[in-house]
C-alpha cells in the first residue's frame, strides 16, 4: 500500500474523477476526507470506501466559501490529527452559459472563478500551514487543456483552469523548500458526469473522439492511477509538473 496511514482530502469526491481518486487512495491505505457539496453523493462515496474496508468520512463543503473550507480542515484535524495529501478536484463547467467574453454574464464569470480557482486557493491556504508544521505534504490540483489552448465559448472555464496551472507553478516555487510538493493533473476529454450532457449527443461525442489520437474518451480511473503515483513517495522529486492524461490531445 503506497499511501498507508496517510490522510487525504479530496474535494468534489462524490462523483467522477474525485470519487475515483478517493476510492483509489483508500485502496492504497489512505484515510479519506470526502469534501463534497452534495450530501447524497458524498455519503455514498464514504459508504463505498467503508464497505471495502477503508476509513473515510464526509464533510459538507462548498469550496468557494472560506468559512466552510476552514471548518472542513478543522474537522479533518480533529478526526485524524494531520493532513498529508490535498487533491483539489472540485469544479464546475457551466455549459450553455459560458460564452464569448462580451456575451458572458458577470454571474457566470464570478461563479466559475469562485468554485474552480478560488476553491483551489482556499483549500491550499488552510491546509498548507499544517503541512508546514509536519515538514512535508502533497498538493495535487486539477487543471485542463482549456487553460492552455484556445477553446470557443469557454471564457470563464478556460480562464479558471489557466489560473490553476499558474497557481500550481507559483505554489511549487514557494513551498518545495518546505518539502510540500505541488503538481497538477491535466485531464483531456473525460467520460464523466460533468461532460455527460454534451457527450450524450452522438455528433458531439464523435467530434471529441476525432480530436484524440488514442481514439477513446478518458475514464475517471485513468486519472486515479497518476493521482496515486504523485501522492506517493515514488514521486518525491516531482515538483511543479503539469501532467497530461489526455490520450495525446495536447501532443498535436
Amino acid at each position: 500500500m503506497r499511501l498507508k496511514n496517510q490522510v487525504a482530502i479530496v474535494t468534489g469526491a462524490g462523483v467522477g474523477l474525485g470519487k475515483a481518486v478517493a476510492v483509489r487512495y483508500a485502496a492504497e491505505g489512505a484515510r479519506l476526507v470526502i469534501a463534497e457539496i452534495n450530501a447524497e453523493t458524498g455519503c455514498t462515496a464514504v459508504q463505498q470506501i467503508q464497505s471495502a474496508g477503508g476509513d473515510a468520512f464526509f464533510v459538507p463543503t462548498n469550496v468557494a466559501e472560506e468559512a466552510e473550507v476552514r471548518a472542513m480542515v478543522e474537522a479533518t484535524l480533529e478526526r485524524y490529527g494531520r493532513i498529508d495529501i490535498l487533491f483539489n478536484n472540485a469544479g464546475i463547467q457551466m455549459f450553455g452559459k459560458d460564452a464569448r467574453l462580451h456575451e458572458l454574464s458577470s454571474e457566470v464569470w464570478e461563479h466559475t472563478l469562485a468554485v474552480n480557482l478560488r476553491g483551489h486557493f482556499l483549500c491550499a491556504k488552510y491546509v498548507i500551514p499544517h503541512m508546514l508544521k509536519q515538514g512535508r505534504g502533497c498538493i495535487i490540483n486539477l487543471a485542463s487543456p482549456t487553460g492552455m489552448r484556445g477553446y470557443q465559448n469557454l471564457t470563464a472555464y478556460s480562464t479558471s483552469k489557466g489560473g490553476i496551472a499558474a497557481l500550481t507553478l507559483a505554489m511549487a516555487a514557494d513551498y518545495s523548500r518546505d518539502h510540500i510538493r505541488v503538481n497538477a493533473i491535466v485531464p483531456g476529454c473525460m467520460d464523466t458526469p460533468m461532460n455527460a450532457a454534451r457527450l450524450s449527443d452522438e455528433k458531439m461525442r464523435e467530434q471529441r473522439l476525432a480530436m484524440i489520437p488514442y481514439r477513446r474518451l478518458g475514464r475517471a480511473e485513468d486519472v486515479a492511477g497518476l493521482a496515486v503515483f504523485l501522492a506517493s513517495d515514488e514521486a518525491d522529486y516531482c515538483v511543479g509538473g503539469l501532467y497530461s492524461v489526455d490520450g495525446g490531445l495536447m501532443a498535436i
